[in-house]
């Protein structure tokens, strides 16, 4: 065989085996999960979630709580003593040595102002919690939707890394059969393998970080074990700029939370003057007493009605309204700077989908012509007319051109993400 049909038929060759794309899935039989049933799954599922709604259940025991404390109560009672003798005064017994007493207590708060706004107030806390789970609902889905697209963007590298290494593979056979041909040196193929081994150093690294990324998927969607992702599945489009930002305060879970929390804490300011109120409780007890005694027939009742007025409490009503003020202005202003945020995150964010696009469509040329720039170079070092470090600087740029690539379609999927989030809509 001649110099020249040995050189078109490793190009023949060569150019078969870099035409290949393996699959990127290193274990097929992981489950996979599309994004937003990777979303539902971490909402209803994932510990973080199952707390908010547990601190939601807590909230309502709460108002029950706080409601029982206006509402009437009933008490029985019975106290029996046992004495040494009966006590006897001129011949009759005032205190007999058994003795068996009985009654029922009937508490009806008539006026209570303080527990009534108490109770109010049990239910704001409730909302605020209700809202806090919605917010801890959002951040499951927003870190689960992360997880997801990060598995995804490690695929398209592995891949890219995949197509590299076969690649260099085949640049090294061609390398190896002209130096086993005597029309190259040793040199061309030693270089040629440590590109071969450098590539496949990174598939491991890639490999692994891949591995991980699955585990911690398949942590928040709380799955027994990895999860993979389904490549198929897309990021929901975000709306428009003008559509989120004009409904960002209504639409975003934290602001919602701290808008709750706004609203609590001027409840509890405004009801400041519930403190200085008096309270009325009415008591009704039945009794029976066994036996009766000069002062206690066998069976009666009483009734009382027990009016509290506060007087003095050395101060404790002003310092309770003075940190109830602090509260509230703590709470609004947590909110104002909270609510800018999001604006400016939402404006941020659809700055970044435009940049971001606009990168991926110059990394995208980019890559096609490094693609080219190698065909080129394996052409003409095929032929003879260039050199072994002009193919494996050709390959590295080629191959740095689709990670960019890679990186910027990740960018560009994050940044949607990211517009989702900012404008408080779920993926």
């Amino acid at each position: 065989m001649t110099p020249r049909s040995l050189s078109l038929a490793l190009l023949a060759a060569s150019t078969a085996a870099s035409a290949q794309t393996p699959p990127s899935a290193e274990h097929a039989e992981l489950p996979r999960v599309a994004l937003s049933e990777a979303v539902r799954r971490a909402v209803s599922q994932n510990p973080t979630a199952r707390v908010a709604d547990g601190e939601v259940r807590r909230a309502d025991a709460l108002i029950e709580e706080s409601r029982a404390a206006w509402l009437p109560t009933v008490s029985a009672n019975a106290t029996y003593l046992r004495l040494d003798h009966d006590r006897v005064l001129n011949g009759n017994v005032i205190s007999a040595a058994d003795q068996l007493a009985m009654n029922l207590t009937v508490s009806v708060p008539i006026a209570a102002p303080q527990r009534w706004a108490q109770w109010s107030h049990t239910r704001d806390n409730a909302a605020t919690a209700r809202a806090g789970a919605v917010e801890a609902r959002w951040q499951v889905a927003s870190a689960t939707a992360r997880a997801w697209l990060t598995v995804l963007a490690q695929h398209r590298g592995l891949e890219v890394l995949q197509r590299s290494r076969d690649t260099a593979r085949a640049h090294q056979d061609f390398a190896h059969a002209r130096f086993a041909g005597g029309l190259g040196g040793r040199v061309d193929e030693v270089r040629a393998a440590q590109v071969v081994a450098q590539t496949e150093a990174q598939l491991s690294a890639s490999r692994s970080a891949l591995t991980r990324s699955r585990e911690a998927l398949g942590v928040l969607v709380a799955a027994d074990g990895p999860a993979d992702v389904d490549e198929a599945s897309v990021v929901t489009p975000p709306p428009a700029e003008d559509d989120a930002l004009g409904s960002v305060l209504a639409q975003r879970p934290d602001l919602r939370t701290a808008r709750a929390r706004v609203d609590a804490a001027e409840r509890v300011l405004r009801d400041n003057w519930v403190d200085y109120l008096p309270s009325l409780v009415g008591v009704f007890q039945p009794f029976y007493q066994t036996p009766p005694t000069l002062t206690q027939p066998l069976t009666g009742w009483q009734a009382q009605l027990v009016l509290s007025v506060p007087l003095y409490d050395g101060g404790l009503r002003y310092g309770a309204a003075r940190e109830r003020r602090a509260l509230a202005d703590e709470a609004r202003a947590t909110f104002e700077g909270a609510a800018r945020q999001a604006r400016a995150d939402v404006r941020a964010a659809f700055e970044a989908i435009r940049r971001a696009d606009e990168a991926l469509t110059s990394a995208r040329s980019s890559s096609a012509l490094a693609t080219e720039t190698l065909t080129l170079t394996q052409t003409a070092y095929r032929a003879g007319a260039g050199t072994n470090i002009e193919v494996i600087d050709a390959e590295r740029s080629a191959r740095d051109a689709e990670s960019a690539v890679v990186v910027a379609e990740d960018a560009a999927r994050q940044a949607r993400l990211d517009a989702l989030l900012a404008a408080g809509r779920l993926p």
